[in-house]
């Protein structure tokens, strides 16, 4: 199976979490990675070769630190560049179509804090449900999101458990599919 990792990350080099999750991942077999902070510092997208890039793979995974309940803004960019009409969706749109879509996030607060009863009143996968609005649209399977809590504090060891459950996530064929609201999450 080919990965293709869209990382989106604009202040990367200071990472604590996202940047050694990549690097978990980067050595793996059949993985791409497409840094698009690294590729477009002026937000100029070049379309054809994301498509291209997209279109080469059977799994899609957007990795990010979560902004203000959402993608940094490149990765934002990149979407309404990149996921256009008559290629990504619509009766012409199948280039997408039977692909995987994972989403890998990290947050800097604790789980405790996504929750109904946390301080942001949502779980992280609810958060996230406008990428799987996005699968749906597209005709992707959208995979349960990989989430990393707490990035601000986290343990090394914890994030080395982290990078090892990536990794195995990355090379797993079939990975669990997402339901509903993802009521297997706590909370």
């Amino acid at each position: 199976m080919k990965t293709l990792i869209i990382f989106a990350h604009p202040h990367s080099r200071a990472s604590k979490v996202n940047r050694p999750l990549l690097k978990a991942a980067e050595d793996l077999d059949n993985v791409t990675v497409r840094d698009l902070y690294q590729l477009y510092p002026d937000f100029k997208i070049d379309v054809a070769a994301e498509q291209a890039a997209l279109e080469a793979a059977d799994r899609v995974v957007l990795q990010f630190p979560v902004y203000w309940y959402s993608s940094p803004a490149l990765l934002k960019q990149w979407e309404d560049d990149v996921l256009t009409h008559g290629w990504a969706y619509g009766s012409k749109g199948k280039a997408l179509h039977g692909k995987e879509l994972l989403v890998c996030v990290s947050v800097g607060g604790g789980q405790e804090h996504y929750t109904r009863e946390g301080l942001h009143g949502y779980r992280l996968a609810e958060l996230l449900r406008p990428y799987q609005s996005m699968a749906g649209l597209t005709g992707m399977k959208y995979i349960r999101p990989f989430m990393t809590f707490g990035a601000r504090t986290i343990a090394d060891e914890d994030l080395q458990n982290q990078q090892r459950r990536y990794r195995e996530l990355l090379q797993t064929a079939d990975p669990l599919p997402a339901y509903g609201l993802l009521e297997t999450e706590s909370n």
